[in-house]
């Protein structure tokens, strides 16, 4: 029997045994030269009346290329909140590459994303820039998304938490026939992941998680505090480096006093038309556009022309890197926001109402981020969160967990909570010059295949690491310009 076969016959079989799953079938998925497997389980909306509302929660699997198969699948879990998994298989098959010769890859849909009863707003890449950058202008936008939502069959918008969602993944699980599966997650994907091993302990064999957004984290509070840190390493990157330090003098001093002359009127080109636009430039709306490239290092790394650029008035360079990372423009990094305010106002607002987290503003950021999650979460619908949901698990599977150094949203300090509690059978992995994402650089994906197919749990504590660790932070970049205008700019 073939992988696709043996993969059928575990849905079908499943089906016949009560859980609705409908046979998959062979499709192709954007970005995958191979032909997969698409399945769906029908779930219930609320779990709490599986006889009311039901959605059907997608599924893609990669099969393993071997017919001897390893039947422990590797479960992918998508970022954002609000990432579809499926819509980035595409990218991230190829750092599975040698785990699918003998296990199958799967991809789920979270419900609220790509195929699972889907909560998109609308998309914004045609909005004028001055209204992509309004914050205000945006929470009126997503007002107004939420109230299409709720008129969606499946709008009941408190049945999209992470405990819900976790509970689908098993789902899917069981009608693969799969005893164990092996998790691997970024960013809140991270969150997920722990969630699956808070619920299913004994479901887990290996976990990777990519850095560590954990339940108690608080996003919105972290905002300021953890790109703050980020942007500093920027600055100390160019002060240490002779040719950035002569070309951008006083960068920090300058860039500051920037801030201070705000808000004032630009003109600007946007960075996918091309065409320029007046905007009025406010302190916020500057700072805001360092986050993207922060999590990037190769992006970082010509922050100071950026930021230099805009100090002297242009503030197009700027502009143009905050938009390199795709962000809410669409595309492969597109967030359902509908499940993402679904997520963030039922499990990390609580928090910050509660005390359990201080929001506070820094240098280069304000604390406008809290704020604007606060204004959306004001009337956004909830679900109900159990205390035992910020409790991080004990593992009883090995555990890998990777942060990246200067990473402005999951840094070290979330990666080494989370392998304390975690326990004896985790390693933290800190790669002191890596951003946000670290399974696609460097060796780390030699190094998670290891891991993962290693035959015991012994062997896989023992995975060496060492490679990842040191990788280099990429060389401030600087265009090429004439020798009199390099003397110019130095002066």
């Amino acid at each position: 029997m073939n992988p696709r076969s043996i993969v059928w016959a575990a849905l079908a079989l499943a089906a016949a045994g009560g859980l609705h799953a409908a046979p998959p079938a062979a499709c192709r998925v954007p970005g995958l030269k191979q032909e997969v497997l698409c399945g769906q389980v029908r779930r219930a909306l609320d779990p709490s009346q599986p006889q009311g509302a039901q959605i059907d929660v997608h599924f893609v699997v990669v099969p393993a290329a071997a017919r001897n198969k390893q039947h422990d699948a590797v479960f992918f879990l998508a970022g954002g909140p609000g990432q579809s998994a499926i819509s980035l298989a595409g990218q991230v098959m190829p750092l599975f590459a040698r785990l699918n010769n003998r296990r199958d890859v799967v991809f789920i849909d979270q419900r609220g994303t790509g195929r699972s009863a889907p909560l998109p707003c609308a998309d914004e890449r045609d909005l004028p820039l001055a209204e992509q950058i309004d914050m205000g202008a945006l929470q009126q936008r997503l007002a107004r998304c939420r109230t299409r939502l709720q008129q969606l069959p499946h709008g009941r918008l408190d049945h999209y938490t992470t405990i819900e969602a976790m509970a689908d993944a098993d789902a899917v699980r069981e009608a693969l026939g799969a005893p164990q599966v092996n998790l691997v997650g970024g960013s809140y994907g991270t969150r997920a992941a722990l969630e699956y091993l808070r619920q299913f302990p004994q479901r887990v064999r290996r976990v990777v998680l990519d850095g560590v957004a954990p339940p108690d984290m608080v996003l919105p509070a972290s905002f300021a505090v953890d790109g703050q840190a980020a942007l500093d390493a920027a600055f100390a990157g160019c002060e240490a480096d002779d040719e950035c330090r002569q070309r951008h003098p006083r960068l920090r001093e300058r860039w500051h006093a920037l801030l201070a002359s705000l808000p004032k009127k630009v003109t600007v080109a946007d960075p996918m038309s091309g065409r320029e636009q007046q905007v009025t430039l406010d302190r916020d709306m500057l700072a805001g556009a360092l986050r993207a490239p922060l999590y990037v290092p190769a992006l970082a790394a010509a922050l100071p022309y950026a930021m230099a650029e805009a100090v002297e008035g242009r503030f197009t360079p700027l502009l143009g890197l905050s938009g390199a990372t795709g962000g809410s423009r669409g595309g492969q990094q597109r967030l359902y926001w509908g499940m993402h305010f679904s997520v963030v106002c039922a499990e990390d607002m609580p928090l910050l109402e509660q005390g359990r987290a201080v929001a506070s503003g820094t240098a280069d950021f304000s604390a406008q981020f809290t704020e604007f999650y606060r204004g959306v979460c004001r009337d956004w619908p909830r679900g109900a969160v159990p205390q035992g949901f910020y409790r991080m698990p004990q593992s009883p599977a090995p555990a890998l967990v990777f942060s990246g150094g200067i990473d402005p949203a999951t840094p070290p300090r979330h990666g080494e909570r989370a392998a304390k509690a975690l326990g004896a059978k985790a390693q933290h992995v800190v790669v002191p010059n890596a951003g946000h994402g670290i399974l696609g650089i460097g060796c780390t994906r030699d190094v998670v295949f290891r891991f993962i197919d290693a035959a015991t749990d012994d062997q896989a504590q023992q995975v060496d690491a060492a490679c990842v660790r040191n990788i280099p932070r990429p060389p401030v970049f600087e265009p090429w310009r004439p020798k009199a205008q390099r003397q110019e700019v130095a002066q």
